[in-house]
């Protein structure tokens, strides 16, 4: 069977950076299982998925439109050390959520200074282009109970 839409597929990945640092992968555990075409995973993958079946073993650049997203440097601003009220030692890398004009969103501290904290509202992978090695492990058709859902169920998905 083919990965296509309404089918289960699992796979295991190392994804890379520009420089061939790994920043993801799943050796060591699980592979990863989706619902194809319910968005699940970044939309490159997906397409770059689409027609593969288990065992099948490939690379997939995805450029940063069809990853995370470009870098938004609106996304980036200073704001006052108050503004973590009951936050003691506040560190670059931390991540906070927080409200913004769209609604909760997730920040990263990239540094701070005295009185002032530097934000980034970007996801920490936006702007960069992903390397995925693939190794597609299992392709099924899903249940009528995981269409309605939008999910995988049992093994590599969700429990109810």
């Amino acid at each position: 069977m083919q990965i296509a839409p309404n089918a289960v597929a699992a796979f295991h990945y190392t994804l890379t950076d520009d420089q061939s640092q790994v920043i993801d992968s799943s050796a060591g555990r699980d592979p990863l299982t989706y619902l194809h075409g319910s968005g699940q995973i970044v939309p490159g993958l997906e397409k770059q998925l689409e027609g593969r079946s288990a065992g099948d073993k490939f690379t997939a650049d995805v450029a940063p439109e069809e990853g995370y997203g470009v870098h938004h440097p609106e996304l980036m601003q200073e704001v006052p050390r108050s503004a973590f009220q009951g936050v003691e030692d506040i560190q670059p890398g931390m991540q906070f959520q927080g409200r913004g004009p769209q609604g909760e969103i997730n920040v990263t501290v990239t540094r701070v200074e005295n009185d002032k904290v530097f934000i980034d509202g970007n996801h920490p992978l936006a702007g960069k282009t992903l390397h995925f090695a693939i190794e597609v492990t299992d392709v099924r058709a899903a249940s009528e109970e995981e269409l309605a859902h939008g999910h995988v169920h049992g093994a590599g998905g969700h429990h109810h």
